[in-house]
């Protein structure tokens, strides 16, 4: 596999008159072209301003992640400037940002990328009449509609937001009954086909990450002050240690990955944009808890990976068979009335001996915590003892199965306390105070 060649970033494009912005890529021989399509908007000058320009510069870098992976060489090159946070930040990304992909390829990366950009002093100027109102970027799954009906309680404007939006995302949008903000994504056909090619890597990019770029674009250009997101505080919980350091697969939703691009998305826009996440205080038991109080959405979202796939939306709602499947009936199953869950789920996903592994895994009983969006072992643990004691749930095969290893392992003491602290609301988060305390008021 050549790892000699440098990645090259080219000068992104934005035509404000159809909406298009385009990013090219070269990796020794190959060219790439990705495209994005942004809604035309009205005040064409935005996209003249320097807080615009340095926006879709770093957009450039975010997504090129895609493109880098096919070889993964050592050095990266561009002609656009950088300050010295930004490169920062650009290396995180490509460092951090791509850890799973550097652990399942067994690849040595981290502290020897080597980013050669202009340097960048020149002072960012306001970004233009960003107005106090909300982007709000949706998913289709349960952790966004819970910030949705926080913003809509507390009486906060927003706008839901989503790339290349299909099959959960769509139908929980026309659920929230606002109009939405969206932006089409054409990756280059050639870097999709190279990645199932043999010579190439493939794997897991910072989705979080591209999508907040994507965002801050539409932020500025339609004048909207604040990037609202929907990250737990669970998410910040590795999976495996590789290559001297702790590889997360949701390291863009992280805390440490959240404060780094707030503070990047700022001073690239002379402080006008905020970007924080509004459920970063919660466990993932703790947001299923809250979603459990209304029914509205439960027809029409889907926390499910496996069926809704870059081509589209290719199966029901939920496969019931991957971990986050898994692990989403396991959180819920503690909060939500067992016939309303079954309902949604269409089967009993705890009483299916065949799923007896996965849960396992989950729980931190067999091998290692999957690669996906799934909260903490000790999290997952905590919620299986609450339905060992469970009326509803007790008896159901796989919770009888692995409760003596449950207790053997922790001990009961252990995950009554762990119950108890993810139902318990953290301090450390980057919610701006009043809107945390209005929030705290009604989240209880």
């Amino acid at each position: 596999m050549p790892v000699t060649e440098t990645f090259h970033i080219d000068r992104p494009s934005f035509d404000p008159e159809s909406g298009e912005a385009r990013f090219s890529y070269r990796l020794g021989d190959l060219t790439f072209t990705e495209i994005l399509g942004l809604p035309t908007v009205a005040e064409r000058e935005r996209a003249a301003t320097p807080a615009f320009r340095k926006l879709l510069d770093l957009t450039a870098f975010v997504l090129g992640v895609s493109y880098f992976k096919l070889r993964a060489p050592f050095d990266i090159a561009a002609g656009l400037p950088l300050s010295e946070a930004e490169r920062a930040f650009v290396i995180d990304v490509y460092e951090n940002g791509l850890g799973e992909f550097y652990a399942r390829n067994d690849l040595a990366r981290f502290g020897r990328l080597r980013l050669s950009v202009p340097d960048d002093s020149v002072p960012r100027k306001e970004a233009p009449g960003l107005a106090e109102r909300t982007l709000l970027p949706i998913g289709g799954g349960k952790d966004s509609l819970v910030s949705v009906e926080l913003l809509s309680h507390v009486g906060m404007d927003f706008t839901p937001f989503a790339v290349n939006p299909k099959g959960p995302i769509l139908t929980s949008v026309e659920a929230i009954g606002r109009e939405p903000l969206y932006v089409t994504r054409s990756l280059d056909a050639e870097m999709i086909r190279l990645g199932k090619e043999p010579g190439y890597y493939n794997g897991h990019v910072p989705s979080t990450a591209i999508n907040s770029m994507i965002a801050s674009l539409c932020a500025l250009l339609f004048g909207y002050d604040q990037i609202v997101l929907s990250n737990e505080r669970s998410a910040s919980e590795g999976n495996v240690e590789f290559d001297g350091r702790e590889t997360n697969h949701q390291y863009s939703k992280s805390l440490g990955f959240e404060l780094l691009i707030a503070d990047t998305l700022a001073n690239a826009t002379g402080g006008a944009l905020k970007y924080f996440s509004l459920l970063r205080p919660y466990s993932e038991a703790r947001i299923a808890s809250l979603f459990a109080h209304g029914d509205r959405f439960d027809a029409v979202f889907s926390s499910c990976n496996r069926n809704f796939r870059l081509s589209g939306h290719d199966g029901p709602l939920w496969c019931g068979e991957c971990p986050k499947c898994h692990f989403v009936f396991l959180i819920f199953a503690p909060f939500m009335a067992k016939e309303r869950l079954l309902r949604i789920f269409g089967k009993n996903l705890l009483d299916i001996p065949a799923n007896e592994r996965s849960f396992r895994e989950l729980a931190g009983l067999a091998g290692q915590k999957p690669w996906e969006c799934v909260g903490e072992i000790l999290e997952a643990a905590a919620c299986f003892y609450t339905l060992t004691r469970h009326a509803d749930w007790h008896e159901d095969a796989i919770v009888r199965s692995i409760k003596a290893d449950l207790f053997a392992q922790y001990g009961e003491e252990k995950l009554q306390l762990a119950m108890a602290e993810c139902l318990t609301d953290s301090r450390d988060h980057h919610i701006p105070p009043a809107l945390a305390a209005k929030v705290a008021a009604y989240a209880v």
